[in-house]
C-alpha cells in the first residue's frame, strides 16, 4: 500500500505531505483546487511523462517522494532485482522524482538511480490510475485479448510463452526464405565477390595469435645486432675484465683477518660470497644467451612479408585473426547457399511448413483455452456489471479466428496466435450484442472499466488503484452502486478516488479535501484529512453547492451513518 506522499512546488501545490492508510480513499474540493496534480504527482512517481511547465512557477525543481509498504513476496521485489535496483524486501520502498524548470528528470528507487524504463517497470507494480477518458482502453480490441489471457492464468500463459518461441523461429525462417527468394542478379555478383574473398582468406592459413608471435620475433631480430653487442660487452667486463677474479680475491683476503673481528667480517664474508656466486651464474647465462642469439636477414624478410600480408586481410575483412576466420565462415556460407540455392530453398520451405505446423497447433490450444476463459470472465463482468446497476447487461467475448490469406492456404499466425478478442455487449434486453465502442455511453462505460478492475485486483496485485472522477455522467442508484462496488474492493487492495459525488464521498474510509488558498498573492493547494464535523461540512457542501444550510448539514450525517451501515453489512 501507499503509505505517504510528499509533494513540493508541482504546479499550485507549494509543499503537501499525506499519509495514507488501508481501504477507500476519496478527495474532494472545488473545480480547479488541485485535485488532479496528487494523482499527477502519483503519475510520475511510477514513470509518467513530466515537463518543465508542471514546475511551480519560479522554482527551479519539483520533488515528489512516495513510500509504499509492500509483503515480501510481492512482484515487484522479483522485478526490482532483475533489473538489478538493491533492496531488502523487509524494509519499506521509497520511490523519488525530480523535475526541472528546464525539463530534466531523475527518478531514486531506495536511493538508487534509475532510468525512466526501469520506473515505468517498477511502477506499472505499483499504481494502476484510471481517469474519466482511461475508459478508451477499452475500445481498443488489441488490449481486449490481453485482459482475457491474464483472465485464462498461468497455463495459457504458459502456452503462450511456448507459442511465441516457436512463431518468432518461424518469422526468422520466413525472413531467410524470403531473402533469398528475392536474390537473383545481386546473388551471381557476389557469389564472385565471395569466392575471391574465400580463396584469399584460405590461402593465408591464418592461426588465432599468430600475427602476435610473428611480431615478437620480428623485434627480436631487428635488434639482434645491438643485443650481440650489448651481451658480449657485459660477459666480457664479468669474465674476461676479471671482475669474478676480483671477487674471488676480496673474499681471500677477508677469510685470512675473519677470525679477528668474526662479528664484523663474517656477514660481509657470506655477503660477497654470495654475490661471487650470483655474478658466476649471470656469466653463464649471458654466455648461453650470446651463442643464442642469431642474425637472420633472410628470416626476418619472411616475417615482414608474413606480417604485411595479415595486415593487408585485417583492413580488409576484420580487425583481428579471429575476426577475419569469422568472417571467412559467414561468407562461406552465404557462397553455399547462393551455389545450392535449390537445395536451401528446398530446405528453409521445410522447415517453414514445420515450424508453421508446430506453432498452428499450439495457437489451437490457446483457442482453445481462451474460448473457456471467455465464457467464465463473460460471467463474472454480468455479475459484476448486475451490482453496479446493469443487471439486464449482456456481455460476451467474441473470439475470431483468422483465416487462410488469399496467396497461401495457411492461416494468418501473428504474436498471439490466431485470434482477435472483442468484447460485446447488450445493455437493454431484445437489443443484439454490438461491439463495446459501438454501444457504451461514457457512464457505462465507467462501470464496465471498474467491473474488470474488481475482477482483475487480485490476478494483477497491483497494491494501489486510482480512479479519477470515473463516476462523472452517473447519478442516483448507479453512483451508489459505484461507491458500494468501491468500497468492497478496497477490501483487496488500497482505493484512491477523486470524486464529485456525495454518494461516492460518504463512503469512503478516509476522506481529504483539497483546498486552494491564496498568500501574498500566490496561490498555493493545501491537503486536509477530514474527520467527524470537517466531513460532514464537505459532504454538505458537495450536496448543496454555495449555500449549506443545517438541512444539508443532516443530510450529509445521515448519508455517513447509512454508509457505515453498509459498509458494516
Amino acid at each position: 500500500m501507499l503509505r505517504e506522499l510528499s509533494i513540493r512546488n508541482l504546479a499550485v501545490i507549494e509543499e503537501v505531505n499525506v499519509s495514507f492508510h488501508h481501504g477507500f480513499h476519496v478527495l474532494t474540493g472545488e473545480t480547479g483546487a488541485g485535485k488532479s496534480i496528487l494523482i499527477d504527482a502519483l503519475s510520475l512517481i511510477v514513470g509518467g511523462r513530466g515537463s518543465a511547465d508542471m514546475v511551480r512557477y519560479g522554482c527551479d525543481k519539483a520533488e515528489m517522494e512516495a513510500m509504499f509498504d509492500l509483503p515480501s513476496q510481492h512482484p515487484v521485489w522479483a522485478v526490482m532485482e532483475r533489473l538489478g535496483v538493491q533492496a531488502s524486501r523487509e524494509e519499506m520502498l521509497v520511490i523519488r522524482r525530480e523535475l526541472t524548470s528546464h525539463g530534466k528528470s531523475s527518478s531514486r528507487v531506495n536511493g538508487q538511480l534509475v532510468t525512466m524504463t526501469m520506473l515505468r517497470e517498477i511502477g506499472e507494480c505499483l499504481v494502476n490510475i484510471h481517469g474519466q477518458h482511461e475508459h478508451q482502453s477499452l475500445l481498443r480490441t488489441e488490449q481486449h485479448l490481453e485482459w482475457l489471457d491474464l483472465f485464462a492464468g498461468d497455463l495459457l500463459i504458459e502456452r503462450k510463452t511456448a507459442y511465441r518461441a516457436v512463431y518468432q523461429q518461424l518469422q526468422q525462417a520466413r525472413a531467410s526464405l524470403r531473402e533469398l527468394e528475392e536474390t537473383t542478379r545481386h546473388n551471381v555478383q557476389m557469389l564472385d565477390l565471395y569466392r575471391y574473398q574465400i580463396e584469399e582468406i584460405s590461402n593465408a592459413k591464418l592461426k588465432d595469435g599468430e600475427d602476435e608471435q610473428l611480431a615478437e620475433e620480428r623485434r627480436k631480430l631487428q635488434y639482434a645486432g645491438k643485443r650481440m653487442d650489448s651481451v658480449s660487452e657485459a660477459y666480457a667486463l664479468l669474465y674476461n675484465g676479471k671482475g669474478l677474479d676480483a671477487i674471488s680475491k676480496a673474499i681471500s683476503k677477508l677469510t685470512d683477518i675473519q677470525t679477528y673481528d668474526p662479528a664484523v667480517l663474517t656477514p660481509m664474508l657470506e655477503q660477497l660470497q654470495s654475490a661471487f656466486y650470483q655474478a658466476e651464474d649471470a656469466v653463464f647465462q649471458l654466455r648461453d644467451y650470446r651463442d643464442s642469439i642469431d642474425s637472420d636477414p633472410e628470416q626476418l624478410s619472411i616475417i615482414e612479408d608474413r606480417l604485411d600480408l595479415i595486415n593487408g586481410l585485417k583492413r580488409k575483412y576484420g580487425e583481428s585473426i579471429p575476426d577475419i576466420l569469422q568472417y571467412l565462415d559467414r561468407i562461406t556460407e552465404e557462397r553455399d547457399k547462393i551455389e545450392n540455392r535449390d537445395e536451401y530453398l528446398e530446405k528453409l520451405r521445410k522447415d517453414e511448413l514445420r515450424l508453421y505446423l508446430q506453432a498452428h497447433e499450439l495457437a489451437q490450444e490457446l483457442s482453445e483455452l481462451r474460448s473457456h476463459a471467455s465464457e467464465r470472465l463473460a460471467a463474472a463482468i454480468e455479475l459484476e456489471l448486475k451490482q453496479l446497476q446493469m443487471g439486464n447487461t449482456i456481455f460476451r467475448v467474441q473470439l475470431d479466428h483468422s483465416s487462410a490469406s488469399e496467396t497461401s492456404e495457411m492461416a494468418v499466425l501473428n504474436a498471439n496466435g490466431i485470434d482477435e478478442a472483442i468484447f460485446m455487449l447488450s445493455t437493454n434486453p431484445g437489443e443484439p450484442l454490438k461491439p463495446l465502442n459501438k454501444i457504451a455511453s461514457g457512464g457505462e462505460m465507467s462501470r464496465i472499466m471498474l467491473a474488470l478492475k474488481a475482477i482483475f485486483a487480485e490476478i494483477d496485485q497491483v497494491p494501489v488503484l486510482v480512479f479519477d472522477e470515473v463516476d462523472t455522467g452517473v447519478s442516483g442508484r448507479a453512483a451508489q452502486a459505484i461507491a458500494e462496488k468501491m468500497s468492497q474492493l478496497s477490501a483487496k487492495c488500497q482505493i484512491f478516488s477523486i470524486t464529485h459525488l456525495p454518494q461516492v464521498a460518504c463512503m469512503a474510509d478516509h476522506h481529504y479535501e483539497i483546498k486552494k488558498h491564496i498568500i501574498e498573492q500566490r496561490t498555493s493547494t493545501n491537503v486536509t484529512k477530514l474527520v467527524e464535523h470537517s466531513r460532514i461540512e464537505e459532504l454538505a457542501r458537495m450536496l448543496g453547492g454555495v449555500e449549506v444550510t443545517e438541512k444539508t448539514r443532516h443530510h450529509a450525517q445521515e448519508m455517513l451513518v447509512l454508509a457505515d451501515r453498509q459498509k458494516g453489512a
